[in-house]
């Protein structure tokens, strides 16, 4: 069992990190390492939502994407692709 913890801490580790804020949004971009020591990029939307009106408490919602190395260029190309679709048909600069 403490083989399992040792592990799970390791997998999150984060090597280096970038964070976004936007809005009632908050991504990060976390640099993390597998148990076998392979760096992936952690994509993570952080989302403020109110869980009961009545009492205003807030709690986050979290989404999450992995992408490793052997992926970026298509990840990346792809995204280029749908940014440029969007700016065009929302005259974005």
């Amino acid at each position: 069992m403490n083989d399992e913890l040792v592990t799970y801490s390791r997998e999150n580790d984060i090597l280096f990190t970038r964070s976004i804020k936007a809005g009632k949004r908050i991504y990060y971009l976390d640099v993390k390492a597998n148990n076998t020591g392979e760096l992936f990029l952690a994509i993570t939307e952080s989302k403020r939502v109110l869980r009961n009106e009545e009492s205003r408490e807030i709690q986050f919602e979290k989404h999450k994407i992995f992408l490793y190395p052997k992926d970026f260029e298509k990840f990346i190309h792809g995204m280029n692709d749908v940014m440029e679709y969007i700016k065009s048909a929302t005259d974005i600069k």
